[in-house]
C-alpha cells in the first residue's frame, strides 16, 4: 500500500491515543477513515479532529459506537459499516487496554476482559470484514506491543493477549498472501495515551523499574513509524532504535535481556 488516497482505513480504538494519532495522519494522506470505539462523546470529538486533518473536503469521515470484544456486536456493526462506507483497503486493529499487576493479584474478570478487548477484539474484526477484504486485497495491521515478545513483570495478562496477537499476526500473513492481504502488527514501546495513564494507577514497583529512564513517545511519533511501516509493508513496526535493539537481543541473546531484567526486578524489591 505504497498510497492512501481515497482508502478506506477502519480503525478501533480510533477515538484516542495511537489509534487517532493514526487517524488524522491517515486523513492528512487522502484516506478515507472511519473510527470504531466505545463512548460516543468521544468518538464524536476524534471524528471532528480527524475531519481538520483531512487532505480534501471530499474525503469521508466518520465514527461508530462499537464493542469489539463483543463477537455478535462487531458482525452487525461491519455488515452495516461495509455497506454505508465500503470495504475496509486497511483495518487497523488499535483498541486495547491493560491494567498491570502481579499475576496473583489478577483476577478471573480481569484476564477475561483483557483477552477479550485486546486478542478477541483483534479476531472479531478481522473474522468480520474478511470476506469483504479477499474481494478486493488490502493490509491488516495489528498494533501489540514490546511485551508482545517481551514477558513483562506485572503484565501477565496483558502480554499474554499481545503474545497472542503476534502469533495469529504471523499465522495470517501466509494465510491470507493468495487473497494480496498484507499482514503489519506494530510493536510499541510506552507511549504517552490515556491508556497508560492509567496503568500507572496500579502498576507495581518492580514495573517501574523495568521501564527504568526509558523515554515515553507521544502517539504521533509512534503513529508514523505506523503509516510508515505499512506503507513500506514490514510486517514487524518498531518504533525507535531502542525498540529494534531489544527485539534483537531478545532473539538472538535472551539471556542477557533476562539478566537485565532480573536485575532490575531485584533492586525494585529490595527497596
Amino acid at each position: 500500500m505504497d498510497t492512501f488516497e481515497n482508502r478506506n482505513a477502519y480503525i478501533t480504538g480510533g477515538s484516542s491515543g495511537i489509534g487517532l494519532s493514526t487517524a488524522r495522519l491517515l486523513a492528512g494522506a487522502g484516506a478515507n477513515i472511519l473510527i470504531l470505539a466505545r463512548n460516543r462523546h468521544r468518538i464524536d470529538q476524534a471524528v471532528r479532529e480527524i475531519e481538520g486533518a483531512r487532505k480534501s473536503e471530499g474525503q469521508r469521515v466518520a465514527g461508530m459506537q462499537l464493542d469489539v470484544s463483543q463477537h455478535e456486536e462487531v458482525d452487525r456493526v461491519m455488515a452495516q459499516a461495509v455497506d454505508r462506507f465500503g470495504a475496509p483497503d486497511l483495518l487497523i486493529n488499535s483498541a486495547g487496554k491493560a491494567v498491570p499487576r502481579p499475576f496473583e493479584e489478577i483476577s478471573y474478570e480481569q484476564f477475561d476482559d483483557i483477552m477479550k478487548t485486546n486478542f478477541y477484539g483483534t479476531w472479531n474484526m478481522i473474522h468480520a470484514l474478511l470476506p469483504h477484504m479477499k474481494e478486493r486485497g488490502g493490509h491488516i495491521a495489528n498494533v501489540s506491543s514490546m511485551a508482545g515478545f517481551l514477558g513483562v513483570f506485572g503484565y501477565a495478562d496483558y502480554s499474554a493477549s499481545k503474545f497472542a496477537m503476534i502469533g495469529l499476526s504471523e499465522t495470517l500473513r501466509s494465510e491470507l498472501k493468495q487473497y494480496n492481504i498484507r499482514i503489519s502488527v506494530l510493536c510499541p514501546p510506552d507511549t504517552n495515551t490515556p491508556g497508560f495513564e492509567l496503568e500507572n494507577r496500579t502498576k507495581p514497583p518492580e514495573t517501574r523499574a523495568i521501564g527504568g529512564t526509558a523515554k515515553l513517545l507521544e502517539p504521533e511519533v509512534v503513529a508514523r513509524a505506523f503509516i510508515e511501516g505499512i506503507r513500506r509493508n514490514r510486517f514487524m513496526i518498531l518504533v525507535n532504535a531502542e525498540g529494534r535493539f531489544i527485539y534483537l537481543v531478545k532473539r538472538c541473546a535472551p539471556w542477557l535481556l533476562d539478566w537485565v531484567v532480573d536485575r532490575a526486578v531485584k533492586k525494585a524489591q529490595k527497596q
